[in-house]
C-alpha cells in the first residue's frame, strides 16, 4: 500500500503543486474539455498536477492509457489514449513510447505488459484490483474444462494473466457475442462474468453457453426495479446499460453496450436526457462533448478505478515505481489468447 504522506513529501520536494489560478489559466484549452463537470476551483487544484505530468511524460517518453472509468482530470487532462478494454488492448500493441502508464486497474496493466514485454508498464497504484479478476483462478478454468470436456474457454479480459494463459481466447464486452459465435463448438465456456455470459447467451442462441459465477461489484448493484422506478420519476429518459448488468436490467434499458458502445450510442442518438447504468465517471467524461444531453440518474462508483489519481500518476512517473511484471512463460500463453481476440475481432469487423 502506498504511503501517502511519504509520497506527498517526495513530490513536494520536486514540484510546486499548490493550487494555481495562473496554471489553470495557462491550461484553459485542456480545461475546456471538462468545464461542464469540473469547477474552476477544482481545476486550479488539478492543473499543477496535469502540467507536471504532461511535462514529465515527455521526458520519460511515456504514453498514458486511460480507461473510460477514469475521472475527467485524468481522462481529458493527461491521457494520450482513452477507451474501453478492447480499444486499450489494441492501442497497447501500437504504442511507440518506452513507458506505458496504465490508468485503469491491474489486469489492464498486465494486458499491456503481455502485449509489450520489452516496455516498462507502470500502474500508479498496485491495489487497483478488480472484483471480476479476483473471482476466478487458473484452477477455476481447469475445473470448468473438466466439467465440459472439449468446450473452448472464452475469458473476459477482466482477468489475471494466469487466467488468460489458461484460456483459449479472450473477449471484451464489445466483442463477446462475436467471439462466442465464431467458436467451432456447440458448447462454449465463458468466464468469469455470469451476467455478461447470460446476456451473450441470449444474443447467440445457437450456442450452449455455460459460465463461471463471477460478477462486477459496480454493475451487479443495479436492479430492474431501480430502472422502472426511475422511468416513472423521469419519463423520456433514455436508459443505457452495460452488459455486465443482470439480464433483467439490460431488458429494462433502451440500449446495452460496452463503454465504447455506450459513447457511440449517446453520440449518435443525442437523447435529451440519458441515464448511464454503469460506472459514474462515464457520464462525466462525455458530458462536455455532448452539451445537448442532460445526464441524469444514479450511478455506482468503482472503488478500484478511483484508486488512480493525478497525484499517484505523477509519483509513478517521477519514481518509475509501480512496474508490472508477468512471468514470461505465463505471458507467452496469455498473449496468444489476447492476440487471438484482437485478430478475430479485426477479421470479423473488416
Amino acid at each position: 500500500m502506498l504511503d501517502q504522506l511519504a509520497l506527498r513529501a517526495e513530490l513536494s520536494d520536486h514540484y510546486d503543486l499548490a493550487p494555481s489560478t495562473d496554471i489553470a489559466a495557462a491550461t484553459a484549452d485542456i480545461y475546456a474539455r471538462m468545464d461542464r463537470v469540473v469547477t474552476p476551483p477544482d481545476w486550479a487544484i488539478h492543473a499543477p498536477y496535469v502540467a507536471a505530468i504532461n511535462t514529465l511524460k515527455k521526458e520519460r517518453n511515456a504514453v498514458i492509457l486511460a480507461h473510460n472509468y477514469m475521472t475527467p482530470e485524468i481522462y481529458h487532462g493527461i491521457a494520450d489514449v482513452v477507451g474501453d478494454s478492447l480499444q486499450l488492448a489494441v492501442e497497447a500493441t501500437q504504442v511507440e513510447g518506452d513507458v506505458i502508464v496504465q490508468c485503469g486497474v491491474h489486469f489492464m496493466a498486465e494486458t499491456s505488459k503481455i502485449l509489450n514485454s520489452s516496455k516498462t508498464v507502470l500502474i500508479p497504484d498496485m491495489a487497483a484490483g478488480c472484483s471480476l479478476a479476483e473471482s476466478i483462478t487458473a484452477e477455476g478454468i481447469a475445473e470448468m474444462r473438466a466439467k465440459y470436456p472439449g468446450a473452448p474457454v472464452v475469458t473476459y479480459v477482466n482477468t489475471t494473466a494466469e487466467v488468460k494463459a489458461a484460456s483459449d481466447i479472450c473477449c471484451t464486452s464489445s466483442n463477446a457475442a462475436q467471439i462466442v459465435r465464431a467458436m467451432d463448438s456447440e458448447t462454449v465456456i465463458m468466464t468469469p462474468d455470469k451476467y455478461l455470459a447470460q446476456n451473450v447467451a441470449r444474443q447467440v442462441p445457437e450456442k450452449r453457453i455455460v459460465w463461471w459465477d463471477g460478477s462486477c461489484i459496480v454493475h451487479e448493484q443495479y436492479t430492474a426495479r431501480d430502472l422502472h422506478e426511475f422511468r416513472e420519476w423521469n419519463p423520456g429518459t433514455r436508459i443505457i446499460a452495460h452488459p455486465e448488468c443482470p439480464p433483467d436490467v439490460v431488458d429494462a434499458a433502451d440500449f446495452s453496450g460496452s463503454t465504447g458502445g455506450i459513447i457511440d450510442y449517446v453520440t449518435r442518438e443525442q437523447p435529451e436526457k440519458a441515464m448511464l447504468v454503469t460506472e459514474c465517471s462515464m457520464a462525466s467524461n462525455i458530458a462536455d462533448a455532448l452539451p445537448g444531453v442532460d445526464f441524469v440518474g444514479p450511478c455506482n462508483m468503482c472503488p478500484y478505478m478511483k484508486k488512480i489519481t493525478l497525484e499517484k500518476v505523477l509519483w509513478s512517473l517521477h519514481t518509475m515505481q509501480g512496474a508490472v511484471e508477468v512471468d514470461p512463460a505465463i505471458a507467452d500463453r496469455a498473449r496468444v489468447a489476447v492476440q487471438r481476440m484482437i485478430d478475430l475481432s479485426a477479421r470479423l469487423n473488416s
